[in-house]
């Protein structure tokens, strides 16, 4: 395993190697969905680069920012496991070199809805930081996690808008014992919370168990209703879409996948989770 902060540096360590390059991009606290990423990421490239930064701009709230969980020693620990990994960990200045600001993107609807309605800039923050990943490295593929489904499809939108030779590997949702979809959030719930958590997976279950008997629009009712009823959590979304073009469902009849998704916040903490229903 080799660190490199500048990349610069990087770029001149991989030039003479041959065979495609994965790319894993983290905001890092990793944990065994992003090390299942990683292994992919090994398994089918003969070069990898994992990346761990926390990009400033893709923070609506200065304190969620503030109160990201962040472990890099620990994080360096944890891949120096694998072989012929580079990890890239940047200065804020060698992705930002002048001023800290996003730029703009138009997503259309995907970009208005649930995380892009509920996180201002989010989106934009998070499409800027790809882009400059993908033009520094060209990598050949580039490997996501399913639990941010709706930031996988800006990526995707993301490549098409600028042209980008980047094949986008979309990786399953690693869940705790529980249910609970794993997160470097996680670490900030105290053990009530941790408890309460595991909501999210449950909703998403009878979610699938509705779908035999009930239409969406009444699903998304019935769930919406239960959480006014549970206390220490605020539902702030619960929606059941196409996963390709995120329509609203008003019947069955999509030839797309349905896919619920799910956002709360337990005390401080903000998570997400989503799930195939049929």
């Amino acid at each position: 395993m080799n660190t490199f902060s500048s990349y610069r540096n990087l770029n001149n360590a991989l030039r003479n190697r041959k065979g495609s390059l994965g790319l894993v991009p983290t905001m890092g606290s990793l944990h065994t969905g992003h090390l299942s990423l990683v292994e992919k990421a090994i398994k089918e490239n003969s070069n990898v680069i994992v990346s761990i930064f926390v990009n400033p701009t893709q923070f609506d709230n200065k304190s969620d920012l503030k109160n990201y969980p962040q472990s890099l020693k620990n994080d360096l620990k944890q891949l120096q496991k694998f072989n012929n990994v580079f990890v890239y960990v940047p200065d804020i200045q060698d992705l930002y070199p002048k001023n800290t600001i996003s730029k703009k993107y138009n997503f259309g609807r995907l970009g208005k809805i649930m995380e892009g309605e509920s996180r201002v800039n989010h989106f934009n923050g998070v499409a800027t930081i790809v882009e400059k990943l993908f033009k520094i490295f060209k990598p050949n593929f580039a490997y996501f996690g399913e639990k941010d489904f709706q930031q996988l499809l800006i990526i995707k939108s993301l490549l098409k808008q600028k042209s980008l030779k980047v094949k986008i590997i979309s990786c399953p949702t690693v869940r705790e014992n529980d249910g609970l979809a794993m997160s470097s959030r996680n670490k900030l719930l105290n053990k009530k919370e941790r408890k309460t958590a595991t909501v999210l997976y449950r909703t998403l279950l009878e979610a699938k168990r509705l779908m035999n008997s009930s239409k969406p629009p009444e699903i998304e009712k019935t769930i919406s209703t239960k959480f006014s009823n549970i206390k220490d959590i605020d539902l702030l979304y619960f929606k059941i879409l196409t996963d390709g073009s995120f329509s609203d469902l008003k019947n069955l009849k999509s030839k797309e996948n349905v896919r619920a998704f799910i956002a709360c916040n337990i005390g401080n903490v903000r998570l997400i989770d989503n799930m195939i229903l049929e």
